[in-house]
């Protein structure tokens, strides 16, 4: 800023710096103009997006990111700090504003706003920003004060920061933005996280662990316990960090349960490696009930546990006996009554309760229980084996072979996922390790393409970076291609596997789901990329490297190239439904 006097710009963004903040993803607007203009002086780096969507997904990736660095290296502060262009520019980025809460990426979202003497007169651009984010943010507000602005920037952190983590939003009027100041920043302080949970509801959950087998939360009587218990893990384990992981493998095993995966998990909450993990849990209402049908049922850290449209029956019987844990009080006991209810840190809790049922329950209940993990575990592997389709005579790949050829190129990659119905081909045969896989949990298409690219920034100032790849199926491709700008203006080194099908495929599955029938019942309005986009063409426009690729057999030596080079490359493979 000209003169040598402080402004609330200047102190926003020696705010940022004394929290660790590296970069600024955004997209500015006049109203942002004293925080670009601050922005020369400041040991920060700003990172543009060509549309106020794409700044918010690449912050959400990035922040998703860093929270796992920050598990860790306690130095990393896991926040990812975006800022927007007044009411207009907020409303083009609640898209993936909604992507991070559901996700909860730590985020603040920030946004200029007219002069607060100024908008009585309802000047162009005007609108009621707080409002507009209140839905998909922890909290919401408006610094009306330049006085008040550290006071603010540290709550705002905090909240984000503080489990259950997600975005927070606030509104940067102009003239306090530019009015003069000797205020100084607050320490952020400590960080809790989510607690080991009310003692006595810990207790509960053990004793209905190794209460008798009459289902309904009935009251422990010292028998050998249900015989047939599941554990649902969410993604609530995967964001409190392998330490979690690992506490839910010891309460499998000490429980002797059957594990699976809550429906749209987007993250790597057990090891689907281990002898008791079972499946990912389907968003179809009859086999994700036939899969909750235990006589007890541990629900870790879920929170999209249900159907993508309305089911009929009951998902989990009444007679189930139902325990909740999670760091967030809302999700406990939110879609089935819970019979013991702990809010705290999976983690702690899920370790806790280990340590009580190796105490507390007999080796010949437990080994009945495992009987039942291999019952239920066969039964599935029968479905799924008479359920492949990778027979065809179609030359382009199959998923799993693209999925297969993924993985043989890149073992050891980090994965951003929005590949859509791709996706469980993804999960089923890439054995991935904790803190290697995020996936789109939001389900609002245009989150990932932008995510990849903020992961690969957060990768990029590690130590020993991962190499990234983004599985981005062609219409979420096609949402937010400019994000490849972004990419290749900085050099990020970024692999984009594009699974591209030529068409919304998942709204022609979900057609036939909810109205039956055969696809030649239907002329699928305005799901077919007819002609279909040159992707490669595309990428190469906005400064990235692209490549088609249609032989199956040349997939796993185009990506091992790929990742092989600096910088962003896109490739375009040909798939079939």
């Amino acid at each position: 800023m000209a003169g040598d006097s402080s402004t609330g710009a200047d102190l926003f963004l020696e705010t940022l710096e004394q929290y660790g903040v590296t970069h600024v993803f955004g997209n500015p607007g006049t109203t942002e103009l004293p925080v670009m203009a601050a922005m020369d002086d400041a040991d920060l780096e700003y990172v543009l997006g060509l549309h106020e969507d794409v700044a918010v997904g690449m912050a959400a990736g990035y922040a998703s990111t860093r929270r796992y660095h920050a598990h860790h290296d306690e130095s990393v502060l896991p926040v990812g700090v975006v800022n927007l262009h007044i009411a207009p520019g907020l409303a083009h980025g609640l898209g993936n504003l909604y992507g991070a809460s559901v996700a909860g990426a730590p985020l603040v979202v920030t946004a200029g706003n007219h002069s607060t003497d100024f908008r009585h007169e309802e000047p162009i651009l005007h609108g009621e920003l707080v409002e507009m984010a209140d839905q998909f943010t922890k909290w919401s507000a408006e610094v009306q004060d330049v006085e008040t602005l550290p006071t603010m920037l540290r709550r705002a952190f905090r909240v984000a920061l503080t489990p259950p983590t997600g975005p927070v939003f606030l509104s940067l009027p102009l003239d306090v933005m530019t009015a003069e100041t000797d205020a100084e920043p607050e320490r952020l302080g400590e960080i809790p996280d989510g607690g080991r949970g009310d003692p006595a509801q810990v207790q509960r959950a053990a004793e209905l662990l190794t209460a008798s087998d009459s289902g309904g939360g009935s009251e422990p009587d010292g028998d050998s316990g249900p015989e047939d218990v599941a554990l649902v893990v969410g993604d609530g384990v995967a964001r409190s960090g392998v330490d979690a992981v690992e506490a839910a493998v010891d309460f499998a095993e000490a429980a002797g349960a059957r594990v699976h995966g809550e429906i749209l998990a987007c993250e790597v909450d057990f090891p689907t490696a281990h002898d008791q993990w079972v499946s990912y849990l389907p968003p179809d209402e009859t086999l994700a009930a036939r899969l909750m049908d235990a006589d007890t049922i541990v629900f870790a850290g879920c929170s999209t546990n249900t159907t993508l449209t309305r089911h009929e029956d009951e998902l989990v019987s009444a007679d189930t006996t139902c325990i909740h844990v999670s760091d967030d009080a809302w999700e406990v006991g939110k879609n089935q009554p819970a019979d013991a209810a702990v809010v705290g840190d999976p983690g702690h809790v899920l370790g806790e309760l280990a340590e009580e049922l190796r105490a507390a329950l007999p080796n010949a209940a437990r080994d009945a229980r495992l009987q039942q993990v291999g019952a239920v575990k066969d039964q599935v592997q029968a479905q799924l084996s008479s359920d492949d389709d990778s027979e065809s005579d179609d030359p382009r790949a199959s998923k799993p072979e693209l999925v297969d050829a993924m993985y043989e190129a890149a073992p050891d990659a980090y994965v951003v996922d929005e590949s859509i119905t791709a996706k469980y081909a993804m999960l089923t045969r890439w054995p991935f390790e904790p803190e290697q896989y995020v996936s789109n949990k939001g389900g609002g298409l245009g989150y990932g393409l932008p995510a990849s690219v903020g992961a690969a920034i957060a990768e990029g100032q590690r130590a020993e970076p991962r190499d990234v790849i983004g599985f981005v199926g062609d219409g979420s491709y096609l949402y937010y291609p400019q994000t490849l700008y972004s990419a290749a203006r900085r050099d990020v080194d970024l692999t984009v596997v594009v699974p591209d099908n030529r068409n919304y495929r998942i709204l022609k599955d979900n057609t036939l789901d909810l109205f039956g029938g055969e696809e030649d019942d239907y002329g699928f309005v305005g799901m077919d990329f007819e002609p279909p986009v040159d992707v490669p063409k595309n990428a190469e426009s906005h400064g990235a490297r692209g490549q088609q690729v249609e032989d199956p057999a040349a997939i796993a030596d185009a990506i091992a190239a790929a990742v092989d080079r600096d910088g962003p490359d896109v490739l375009d493979v040909l798939v079939h439904d």
